[in-house]
């Protein structure tokens, strides 16, 4: 167990310096996903702050989903963050998947993501 946390931190790592390397200055799309739910959020890094978030926790999403554990879910909650971020006048984005394959639903969230409006 504690090995495969060591993997994930590098894995994890690797893609956040492979992303500060090429964002130019751009936000980051953070990407969490646990057993039940997704969550995500955009965060200028410059700033150190989250400028939106959404997941499948908020009223809105568990009243429309029946779960916030599948790639329907994560699709809603990619378009919602999108929404939210055209809002605040964010367009460009940097994708950060974490330690997770670009898979599944994270991939979803991304595909949801970009036929809101952003672009990454």
């Amino acid at each position: 167990m504690a090995r495969d946390l060591k993997a994930q931190g590098r894995r994890k790592a690797r893609i956040r310096r492979s992303i500060k390397a090429h964002a130019y200055g751009r936000p980051r799309l953070s990407v969490f996903r646990s057993s039940k739910q997704i969550y995500a959020q955009i965060i200028d890094d410059e700033k150190g702050a989250t400028v939106v978030s959404a997941s499948t926790l908020e009223k809105e999403q568990r009243g429309a989903l029946k779960t916030g554990a599948n790639v329907e879910a994560a699709r809603a909650v990619g378009k919602l963050l999108a929404a939210r971020a055209l809002e605040k006048g964010v367009k460009e984005v940097v994708f950060d998947r974490g330690a997770y394959m670009y898979h599944g639903r994270v991939k979803a969230l991304a595909e949801g993501a970009r036929e809101g409006g952003l672009s990454f």
